[in-house]
């Protein structure tokens, strides 16, 4: 059972991963990242930012992979940081301004936090 979930998580951090690389390549979704700020292509340094998000991203993934038993075992420690930080991002996405950002990673995160959790407390 926490395979399938960390399973799940992985898949659907992929969502948000593509999307930062997509930001990071100067495609115009600035209006799904923070808080919509920047309607279209997000600015250099915000484009930098959205490579580091992909890499926490990634590296939280396989924070839950490997506390599933099927992930990098070093990474487990992360695992709890990993599930908090998920929390606080569903947190902060449902409170932004930008109404598609709400509306598509509110429930992407909602899922991420239970499958996070699930893993954690089972």
């Amino acid at each position: 059972m926490t395979q399938t979930l960390a399973v799940a998580y992985t898949g659907l951090a992929a969502l948000p991963v593509l999307m930062h690389l997509a930001n990071a390549a100067g495609a115009p979704l600035g209006r799904l990242t923070v808080g919509g700020r920047f309607p279209g292509r997000l600015p250099p340094r915000w484009r930098a930012l959205a490579l580091v998000q992909a890499a926490l991203l990634c590296t939280m993934a396989g924070a839950v992979l490997a506390r599933a038993g099927v992930g990098a075992a070093p990474l487990e420690p992360l695992f709890w940081p990993a599930a908090v930080l998920t929390l606080l991002s569903l947190a902060a996405n449902a409170a932004s301004p930008s109404r598609p950002e709400r509306l598509l990673w509110t429930p992407v995160l909602f899922l991420m936090a239970a499958s996070a959790l699930g893993v954690g407390l089972l």
